[in-house]
């Protein structure tokens, strides 16, 4: 079952010979300058046109992709990640930080206690390939509710374990973030599950985000810290993820 976007059609137009991963697409002028015209108006039909809690497709059990391609980082160069993954993380937290009245710092036994959302949806990579899965997790908004945001909290930032880049700057390991009309969208959950099973590690073990009106580069995956922010300005590149960083739009709505 596939419902073609505007951008995913848009994509196409520009992407038709480039078969690799969505590495390599981040590094292809075209891609940037094609991502760059539609990001304005992508966003503005998704918070003016379609409203601001608008939501995603959601599909049956029947419409579950096969195989679900795992790309960007699949796994973390970390002996202790590692170590802890085999024993099915007991030492993992999630931390919750910045401009929050409360810090949290989260077990994922914790995380897999509060209410729960599972949904089917459609993941969409920016270089126009598509897969559908079942994700389970808490949602995002409910969490940041119970930290308490400080009235000047504008975006959620994702700090993630794994280091993509492969270098030893701070703008080496990945990170996303998104503003608050996303991290409170009702779709917007931290899976830790998903098609039925815990989260594989090519997928983001054992904590990734699923904000589903977006592309997949902002879909981060092993979640260490989620830091509250009212700029991104002073943080790595500066332009609020790690693709951002190298040349992609912030806002990849679709």
């Amino acid at each position: 079952m596939t419902v073609p976007t505007s951008r995913r059609a848009l994509l196409g137009l520009g992407a038709a010979t480039l078969v690799a991963g969505c590495d390599r697409l981040a590094t292809a002028p075209a891609t940037v300058d094609l991502l760059g015209h539609t990001e304005k108006l992508t966003k503005a039909a998704q918070r003016l046109l379609i409203g601001r809690t608008a939501l995603a497709a959601e599909f049956d059990r029947a419409d579950i992709s096969r195989n679900f391609r795992a790309n960007g980082s699949i796994n973390v160069d970390d002996i202790d990640y590692q170590a802890d993954a085999a024993r099915g993380f007991p030492d993992w937290r999630l931390e919750v930080t910045g401009l929050v009245k409360t810090p949290l710092s989260l077990s994922l036994a914790d995380l897999r206690a509060l209410p729960q959302r599972a949904q089917i949806t459609r993941h969409d990579c920016v270089e126009g390939w598509s897969a559908i899965a079942e994700w389970q997790g808490p949602q995002l908004g409910a969490l940041l509710a119970r930290a308490g945001l400080l009235p000047n909290a504008r975006y959620a930032v994702f700090h993630c374990a794994d280091n993509l880049g492969g270098g030893l700057s701070e703008g080496d390991r990945y990170y996303e973030s998104i503003d608050l009309i996303d991290a409170f969208h009702p779709q917007t959950i931290l899976a830790h599950r998903m098609n039925g099973a815990p989260l594989g590690i090519p997928h983001g073990a054992p904590l990734r985000l699923r904000v589903e009106r977006q592309l997949g580069y902002k879909q981060a995956k092993y979640i260490l810290r989620i830091d509250l922010v009212d700029s991104f300005a002073a943080l790595a590149g500066g332009k609020g993820g790690f693709w951002e960083d190298r040349g992609y739009e912030w806002y990849a709505g679709i």
